[in-house]
């Protein structure tokens, strides 16, 4: 597989302008308003596994619209006080999956809440059980991109990085987590909706990003030759007259936008050979971000990135960060 962007020399000088329309963040604002007028509380039930070192909580919160969203919370058995948290977002087409699948956090001494993305989780095996009332009672295969497009309040992804916000607030409100000690980590997709939770929700203190998605759409859309960016290029190449349209609205959800408005420490990676999330685009939103940060280059992996490899280094980073 041969470099699909710049050189690598030329990723760490690579900036992008921000698209950032004029009530960017009066459209927040109002849009977390609004999420927040129909908060209430999360319902947390013991679900039983075979795990003998941690229990696991199958947890329900009211997200967006007050929609349900579905998580689950992973807790070292033995603890003695409130935990720092790692709240979780999952990859395009995934959902939380089932928990046995993602140790590693609770296996540290974490607290974690891995959030379902709603109407996804069909794809890797990592079902879900979230339905985006809006648009489908159930969860369904993508593409999600292009749902609602052309309006910035119907469009899809503003109703996910809301739910992302809640379940930043909805982590915080549980007894078993310190509110001061919450970070927010994801990889593709969920790398994307961290970079916006960290710019939106209160109390985070570190954000992850793995070769994150929604990121510089328009370049993005121009260059990736694989995965989810090709829905808007297929959506743009048959409706001609609607380009300027529908980069307009994928501004408010681009992780360019919110990256300059973060301000807590985070480390990002990025890929060399990503034909998902090409690695200028990673590297537009990490020189944009406006906290502390660091980056890890690929060099060579595609969209797997580090995989076990970076995990290892997320965790350092986060012992760093919420001790």
């Amino acid at each position: 597989m041969p470099l699909t962007d710049l050189p690598l020399s030329e990723l760490p000088g690579y900036n992008a302008a921000s698209t950032a329309p004029a009530d960017f963040d009066d459209f927040w604002a109002e849009t977390l308003d609004e999420a927040a007028r129909h908060a209430g509380p999360a319902t947390a039930t013991g679900h039983r596994t075979p795990l003998t070192t941690l229990d696991v909580f199958d947890v329900s919160f009211p997200g967006f619209g007050g929609h349900p969203v579905k998580a689950w919370l992973t807790l070292p058995r033995a603890r003695s006080g409130p935990l720092p948290c790692v709240v979780r977002f999952p990859g395009y087409g995934s959902g939380r999956a089932n928990p046995i699948g993602a140790l590693e956090y609770a296996s540290c001494g974490y607290a974690h809440l891995v959030m379902d993305v709603r109407g996804q989780g069909t794809s890797e095996q990592a079902a879900g059980d979230t339905p985006d009332p809006e648009d489908s009672p159930h969860p369904h295969r993508p593409g999600f991109m292009t749902k609602g497009v052309l309006d910035p309040h119907r469009y899809y992804y503003r109703r996910v990085i809301a739910d992302a916000v809640r379940a930043v607030a909805v982590a915080r409100s549980f007894d078993s987590v310190d509110p001061d000690r919450v970070a927010v980590v994801g990889s593709s997709q969920g790398g994307g909706l961290a970079v916006a939770a960290g710019a939106l929700a209160p109390g985070v203190a570190a954000v992850v990003a793995d070769v994150p998605f929604l990121c510089h759409f328009r370049r993005a859309a121009e260059i990736a030759s694989e995965g989810p960016y090709l829905e808007i290029v297929d959506y743009c190449r048959a409706y001609r007259d609607s380009a300027e349209r529908v980069f307009s609205t994928l501004a408010y959800a681009d992780a360019l936008n919110f990256a300059s408005r973060a301000t807590v420490p985070a480390r990002f990676s990025a890929a060399g050979m990503d034909p998902v999330t090409p690695p200028s685009t990673c590297y537009a939103v990490f020189n944009a971000y406006a906290g502390p940060k660091r980056m890890r280059l690929w060099e060579f992996n595609r969209h797997e990135g580090g995989d076990a490899f970076a995990t290892e280094e997320n965790l350092a980073f986060l012992a760093e960060h919420l001790g």
